[in-house]
């Protein structure tokens, strides 16, 4: 099946042709760990789990890694203010975002470096830049001359005379130009590492990169993806030093998930107007943000209200129920439901190869569950079509990551419906009651 992707370098939609046959490689940019993820950081967790999650359903060796930022201001600043080393901030973090990643279902990443790991090959990375003539230093500074490479700006399609005449000029500012980037800064305050140039710390911009070219051949990935914020200037700096270093544009397909609004405004811890992930899933559940999330085109803005999870509840209801019902009446004919089964999905997996349209994805799974209520409801049952449709009806689930288990019947189970069964057509509404209670209980009603 084919793959077509919205490339945010070329801004248009392509067909995916990855870097060696059948196999595929994504870097996603992870958080800063300074603080507890609020929901909007969620998306990209989610979005580019489905992506991966559609890959391997296609047959494709994926290769996922998404990084910890685990050196900031940030994570020093809170270090200080709690009186604690950035490592005990970054640990702490780091696992709350873990646990709220785990509790949506996504996969865990297959690899995920922390800055802190590499900084050696930071500082190798940086001395080709300097020797390339594509950075210099300034005491004890190091920054990117912008000059050096073509095309800056290409992905974000900002124009350079643009942000020169737009920036603020600092008086004795040390770089050579307003556009040119830290690389290294000098400092001695929080955690930092002794160089040529001084002892200090990275700049953020070049810590994916040097992760990237020391985790793939040439510094080259399949997909590069992070939130829409992400492009300008963090992304679009990256691409300037890989274009240095490597000459390449680091991947040959940019993602960017769009932002997560709160009412009017994009919801984000500077403003003040977050819901911590924790929060969220507390109150409802990974199953329900993941739905609520993938409702939404990956590429456009997404509205969360608190209204918007209460419909999406009722619709995960029915997802749960109709699957669960499909599963009880299986196991009542005794059907192994653990056996590998035929699935029928081409349409679901048109939609997601479709530059992740989940949105008519999830549209075609409420058009099987549709079908599934109506088999269940003919008489006589057609088992092997129950079969089938439990079987593409989870798999369904399991690429979009929305995990519903289903009751696994034992003997007594099955002797208590046939049981409950014998009481309703007897008109025993006592017993047929009491049996229909525990049945519920067990999700088997």
């Amino acid at each position: 099946m084919e793959v077509r992707i919205f490339n945010s370098l070329t801004d248009r939609i392509e067909t995916f042709v990855p870097l060696k046959p059948r196999e595929v490689s994504i870097y996603v940019c992870g958080p800063t760990v300074y603080s507890d993820p609020h929901i909007g950081n969620l998306r990209p967790v989610v979005v580019f789990d489905v992506l991966r999650r559609m890959f391997i359903s296609l047959g494709y060796k994926v290769t996922f890694v998404s990084n910890f930022t685990d050196v900031d201001d940030k994570i020093i600043n809170r270090a200080i203010s709690e009186k604690k080393s950035e490592e005990e901030i970054s640990n702490h973090y780091i696992q709350a975002f873990r646990n709220v990643a785990e509790a949506v279902h996504s996969l865990a990443p297959d690899i995920a470096p922390r800055v802190t790991e590499y900084i050696p090959d930071i500082i190798r990375y940086i001395e080709v830049l300097i020797d390339k003539k594509a950075a210099y230093a300034v005491d004890g500074d190091v920054y990117f001359r912008v000059s050096s490479i073509a095309n800056y700006g290409e992905l974000s399609n900002i124009n350079i005379d643009d942000l020169i005449s737009g920036a603020r000029i600092e008086e004795n500012s040390k770089k050579e130009s307003p556009l040119d980037f830290v690389l290294w800064k000098k400092t001695t305050i929080g955690i930092n590492w002794e160089s040529r140039w001084s002892r200090g710390r990275p700049g953020w911009h070049t810590e994916c990169c040097v992760m990237i070219n020391s985790l793939f051949p040439d510094g080259k990935i399949d997909i590069h993806g992070g939130g829409f914020d992400l492009k300008f200037p963090h992304h679009e700096n990256e691409i300037a030093q890989s274009k240095a270093h490597n000459n390449n544009s680091i991947a040959n397909y940019w993602m960017h998930n769009g932002f997560i609004n709160f009412g009017e405004d994009k919801m984000s811890k500077s403003l003040g107007n977050v819901i911590l992930a924790k929060d969220i899933i507390e109150k409802y559940n990974g199953n329900l943000i993941r739905l609520v999330l993938l409702g939404t085109y990956y590429r456009s803005p997404l509205t969360f209200t608190f209204e918007v999870m209460e419909t999406a509840k009722i619709e995960l209801e029915k997802i749960e129920n109709s699957y669960r019902q499909l599963a009880v009446s299986l196991q009542l004919a005794n059907f192994d439901l653990s056996e590998e089964q035929e699935t029928d999905i081409p349409q679901f997996m048109e939609h997601l190869a479709n530059d992740l349209n989940t949105p008519n994805a999830l549209t075609e799974l409420f058009a099987i569950i549709k079908k599934a209520n109506g088999a269940l409801r003919q008489r006589p049952l057609d088992y092997l079509a129950l079969r089938k449709l439990f079987s593409s009806i989870g798999a369904m689930l399991n690429i979009l990551g929305i995990f519903v288990d289903y009751p696994r019947l034992s003997k007594e189970d099955k002797h208590m419906y046939t049981e409950y069964l014998k009481y309703k057509n007897d008109k025993n509404y006592a017993e047929s009651d009491r049996l229909r209670q525990i049945l519920m209980a067990k999700h088997i009603l």
